[in-house]
């Protein structure tokens, strides 16, 4: 039943659905608030036995992975920035000051840590205090 529910909220959004039905009401929040702008190319729902994410790739190659409770887990912007608002106020002002310049395209966030991509190819990880632990070329 679950796989027919994706698959219909999946055929939605390719024939041109808002991406409000791409899972739990966090995460169309979440699509509605910072990248409404930008029609959606497929969702997907990836259930596994002891898990449920749900991925959103728009067409111009931004992608969305969110946890089941639809909590964002990774935003990936090839081409542009990681929308400010996301990014904790202690790694945006990290960032900005140390590497002046250089876009954040990638955040994820696990129950441990941040890892942040700058568009210079750096890996920057902090813990759960914002604290830089790892810097990664």
């Amino acid at each position: 039943m679950k796989k027919l529910a994706s698959l219909l909220a999946l055929v939605a959004l390719l024939a041109g659905a808002t991406p409000a039905l791409a899972g739990p009401a966090e995460a169309r929040q979440f699509i509605t608030s910072y990248f409404g702008d930008t029609r959606v190319s497929y969702a997907k729902v990836d259930s596994e036995w002891w898990d449920t994410t749900y991925e959103v790739v728009f067409v111009d190659g931004r992608k969305v992975e969110f946890e089941k409770d639809g909590a964002w887990k990774e935003v990936s912007c090839k081409y542009s920035q990681v929308p400010d608002v996301i990014v904790p106020p202690r790694i945006r002002e990290y960032v900005t000051a140390s590497h002046p310049g250089q876009k954040m395209v990638k955040i994820e966030r696990s129950r441990r840590e941040y890892e942040v991509k700058l568009d210079n190819g750096l890996d920057l990880t902090f813990d759960r205090n914002y604290n830089l632990i790892d810097i990664d070329d």
